[in-house]
């Protein structure tokens, strides 16, 4: 570790995760409380089987909905399988988002930018050479839908990533509404309970790439945190997510890959739309010195504007008050230009209770 051998001025494609450094500078190292275990603990995740869901049998389904309700009351993470999309295109999706980060740097460096307002922007850390801390990662994110109103502001290379990570993004948001019908039904509010708002909501691709960090115990590729959205679907090549298990005194978790399998977690948007019923998953990503970890988080949410508060038939004066203030998607991006994520006390979802 050195504290002298980097400048506190940098460019996005001069950081040390890109440059393959043989040390991890100052700016990377986090509080000796944050740092992970080289051996962590293995998460136990619960498995959803969506045929269950999907089950013409009344009684399969409404055990099946019944189980992913408890789940999402007792933890809120757990992978789905049997999910309906086809393993290619997980691959071609995982595929695509490695040639796009390994293209000379110049070419990435056409989409960077630090504006989180932006609907299409690469980028390093989390803002780069601005946080006090930075993140072993280099990310692309990007809107995706409505496909049709965005994907030809995507990277034209590699020539077949609009292609690909389009039909990957299009199934993955077909499963996100399925999920959401299906949660709002268990907690008694009914399938159609956010109806055309979700439907016509937004839905950003997070593509993540870890390369490889000399000494992974010190440093970090994404400091704990909660996503703003309603649901987060994730897809790995590799393990590296971490939760933090609230079911066994806070202790953190990896959550182990398992091919064909995606991994699904409640945002901060559901914890207030469920008035606290459920939990937004605090969730974290490690580091390895060996190889190169790429995942896809597709994040789900009401439109930019749209407000997010507890439903009503969740609320009364007595046992369940209004525990949260409404939000919307714009909200949090004003919340991350405004804050250093790394370092801030206060997260979104604490800003939003009451």
């Amino acid at each position: 570790m050195s504290s002298d051998k980097d400048s506190c001025s940098f460019s996005i494609g001069d950081t040390a995760q890109e440059k393959g450094l043989p040390y991890v500078p100052q700016r990377y190292v986090v509080s000796p409380s944050n740092r992970s275990s080289l051996n962590p603990e293995k998460a136990q995740v619960p498995t959803i089987d969506m045929a269950r869901l999907r089950q013409n049998d009344d009684e399969i389904r409404s055990m099946a909905i019944k189980e992913l309700g408890d789940i999402c009351r007792h933890g809120g993470f757990f992978q789905v399988v049997n999910h309906g999309i086809c393993q290619s295109i997980l691959d071609e999706a995982l595929s695509v988002a490695s040639g796009f980060f390994n293209l000379p740097t110049e070419e990435k460096m056409k989409l960077s930018s630090n504006d989180v307002y932006k609907p299409v922007r690469y980028g390093t850390s989390l803002k780069d050479g601005v946080d006090e801390v930075q993140f072993w990662r280099v990310f692309l994110k990007h809107y995706a839908y409505p496909l049709d109103a965005w994907i030809d502001s995507w990277p034209e290379n590699p020539l077949d990533y609009r292609e690909k990570m389009g039909k990957y993004s299009t199934e993955v948001r077909k499963l996100a509404m399925e999920l959401m019908r299906k949660i709002t039904k268990s907690l008694g509010l009914g399938p159609n309970y956010l109806g055309q708002k979700m439907e016509d909501g937004m839905q950003v691709m997070a593509v993540n790439c870890y390369p490889p960090c000399p000494e992974p115990d010190i440093a970090l590729g994404l400091p704990p945190h909660s996503d703003y959205t309603c649901l987060t679907i994730v897809l790995q090549n590799a393990p590296g997510l971490e939760i933090l298990d609230t079911n066994d005194h806070g202790q953190w978790k990896l959550v182990p890959d398992y091919r064909g399998a995606l991994q699904v977690h409640i945002g901060d948007h559901f914890e207030v739309l469920s008035n606290g019923l459920c939990k937004s998953v605090v969730h974290r990503a490690i580091l390895n010195s060996e190889r190169t970890r790429i995942s896809i988080a597709s994040l789900h949410s009401l439109g930019m504007d749209d407000k997010v508060g507890p439903a009503e038939e969740l609320v009364d004066d007595e046992q369940h008050p209004k525990k949260y203030k409404e939000s919307s998607f714009r909200d949090f991006l004003d919340f991350l230009a405004a804050n250093d994520i790394g370092a801030t006390k206060i997260s979104f979802i604490e800003s939003l209770k009451l």
